[in-house]
């Protein structure tokens, strides 16, 4: 995955100047919080694809309504209706 390549650690010795480097850094901390968001949507997403020949799923844990399609299909991972 390219964005795992763009989070690897900036090596000291780099000669890009002191502000690039720091640029480089905070350009790698962006990434980084990328590819962990990434990573939990594809857990979530696989989960989901666990879940989907459940006899409940698509049903509210808490009050067993319908989870509506849309939520679904933006919050792959959602257990809970909008209620």
């Amino acid at each position: 995955m390219q964005l795992e390549e763009l989070t690897k650690p900036i090596a000291p010795e780099n000669a890009i100047g002191r502000i690039s480097r720091m640029d480089a850094i905070n350009i790698k901390s962006v990434n980084e919080v990328s590819l962990r968001s990434l990573k939990q949507k594809l857990k979530n997403i696989e989960l989901v694809l666990q879940r989907i020949n459940d006899p409940g799923f698509g049903l509210c844990k808490k009050c067993g309504s319908p989870i509506p399609e849309g939520r679904l299909l933006l919050m792959t991972g959602s257990t809970l209706c909008v209620n």
